[in-house]
């Protein structure tokens, strides 16, 4: 679902309140006696419910509107351990709505300044949402990720002084030092070449078994944590009935290519509900 033009609150009484959707699902007899009061949803606001329309229903919080006021969120978002605390909560929603059906998340901090103009969002969209519903209907997300080594660098020996040389270096040290130097970049590309190779095949294998797939970008090493290079960040749409597949196929993966394959999963598929 694309940012509502209210999403965020200029400015706001201390009292005032606005309405936080979480989700969109279909409106069925099952939809109808969810229970979601048990569902903590977001700090400081009331409790989880369900906000009917027609055949959709939202699932929805009332939250006080000074939390989400440009500045404050802004403050928020330079948080990392704040902006984390909320994403946990909305996503906790969004897996306890998605454990009795298909749902559709919304994006973090998704706000209205009322039901009303929630359910006319709901209204408006509705053909974007039941699409979406029907795609991701029975299926879920699963996350792959490859990485290769570093490359060695040439040790610090390569351009050590030889005694009894002149100036401390035999002659031609320069040279071969360079000649050294072009190798190990030469290396690096080959591998990163070969890396990149394993990669696509890796991808291509997990798009035959996929609905869908989405490639994402790739992070560097301080995001990963250590000194590998990412060169496969991917998620893929796979039909329950063929969920047991996957994690056979990435370990099958990871001996044919001797590639690090990480698979997470499975998600509330937030990578395949489209602009809605």
């Amino acid at each position: 679902m694309t940012q509502p033009s209210d999403s965020r609150v200029a400015s706001s009484s201390a009292d005032a309140v606005v309405t936080y959707v979480f989700a969109v699902c279909r409106s069925t007899r099952a939809t109808s006696t969810l229970d979601v009061t048990g569902v903590a949803g977001l700090p400081g606001g009331e409790a989880v419910r369900l906000l009917p329309s027609g055949l959709l229903t939202a699932v929805v919080q009332t939250v006080p509107a000074a939390d989400f006021t440009d500045e404050v969120w802004q403050r928020r978002l330079s948080d990392r351990e704040e902006i984390e605390r909320y994403a946990r909560a909305h996503h906790a929603v969004v897996s306890a709505v998605a454990a009795h059906g298909p749902v559709v998340p919304l994006p973090l901090a998704t706000l209205y300044h009322d039901d009303d103009r929630a359910r006319s969002r709901l209204a408006d969209e509705a053909d974007r949402f039941h699409s979406a519903l029907k795609r991701v209907a029975h299926h879920a997300e699963w996350g792959v990720k490859v990485y290769r080594p570093l490359a060695p660098e040439p040790g610090p020996a390569a351009d050590a002084p030889v005694p009894g040389t002149t100036g401390g270096r035999a002659p031609g040290a320069g040279l071969a030092y360079l000649n050294r130097k072009r190798g190990a970049q030469a290396r690096r590309e080959k591998l990163r070449e070969q890396a990149l190779d394993v990669a696509e095949s890796v991808d291509a294998e997990l798009r035959g078994l996929a609905a869908a797939s989405r490639r994402l970008r790739t992070h560097g090493a301080a995001l990963s944590g250590d000194q590998r290079v990412h060169v496969l960040n991917a998620t893929y749409l796979v039909a329950d009935e063929r969920a047991h597949e996957v994690a056979p196929l990435v370990a099958a993966l990871g001996e044919r290519t001797d590639a690090q394959i990480e698979l997470s999963g499975p998600w509330v598929p937030y990578s395949f509900v489209g602009e809605v």
